[in-house]
């Protein structure tokens, strides 16, 4: 099918050094709403048919949401479990051709050519879903650390908001600055509670409302959560988590992953603007 354009023409004023400055001083950065409303359309109509069993991409990667709302509680290996708006987690969205269109649009690449000026390859490209009113919160946690298996941490991800995320609907929260710290634990992932009372984590965490179509940057090591989707509305959202190319998986028990080049000129999607 003929895939409709990516962008807004708001995206071609987006200053990537000031973008890529608050990035690295705040540990976040808004870029404002740049995706265009037809191609939104396309991948939310994507994301139900791969949910509901109705588009099958070998490969992806499934999780599904807590039937109790406690993130303690979420299934881990259990994958493809039958046809679910309730599916959490859905990774390697790379494969399917829409998505890899924003993946790979030029304001993305500007943005993070501004981060990893060389070759860029992708570490992961995930929907998170909150089912209205059946999801579970996503604790503080930070990308990266020994959780992750690279020999560097990462620095950039990109987050989209699908649809529209407001407080009540599981949007955003972060706390400014604390990427500036490193690694909360070696192991990465969740922040420890004593870690959480010692910063004041939950007094000072700042909600990022987004309207579907905005962009948000966010550095790995920034302590970063969402609460359940208490509204009467899906809140998807699409974040792809980009590496230096030189970047190497540590994992020993399998083979190591090989990491998808992207922002490859030659092949890049014909709709996909300059």
């Amino acid at each position: 099918m003929s895939l409709p354009g990516v962008l807004l023409p708001e995206a071609s004023a987006v200053d990537a050094r000031d973008v890529i400055a608050s990035l690295r001083v705040e540990g976040f950065a808004r870029v404002g709403r740049v995706i265009d409303e037809p191609l939104l359309a396309v991948l939310r109509e994507r994301a139900d048919q791969i949910m509901l069993g109705e588009r099958t991409i070998p490969g992806l990667f499934f999780q599904h949401d807590a039937a109790s709302g406690r993130y303690e509680d979420l299934p881990y290996g259990e994958g493809w479990v039958g046809p679910s708006r309730s599916y959490r987690k859905i990774e390697k969205l790379e494969r399917d051709e829409a998505f890899r269109a924003l993946i790979e649009n030029a304001l993305f690449e500007r943005l993070v050519r501004a981060v990893l000026p060389g070759e860029v390859t992708l570490y992961r490209a995930v929907l998170f879903n909150k089912a209205p009113k059946a999801s579970s919160p996503l604790p503080w946690h930070q990308d990266g650390g020994r959780f992750w298996g690279l020999d560097r941490d990462p620095e950039i991800q990109i987050w989209t908001a699908l649809d529209d995320a407001p407080p009540h609907g599981g949007c955003l929260e972060v706390l400014p600055r604390s990427h500036a710290g490193g690694l909360a634990t070696p192991l990465g992932g969740v922040v420890p509670r004593e870690h959480l009372d010692r910063e004041r984590a939950d007094a000072r965490a700042v909600q990022l409302p987004a309207r579907a179509g905005e962009v948000i940057l966010i550095h790995n090591m920034l302590w970063h959560r969402s609460g359940p989707n208490e509204g009467d509305a899906p809140r998807r959202a699409f974040t792809v988590c980009y590496l230096d190319a030189a970047t190497r998986c540590l994992r020993t028990k399998r083979a190591p992953r090989r990491f998808e080049p992207v922002f490859a000129r030659a092949e890049r999607a014909p709709n996909t603007p300059e």
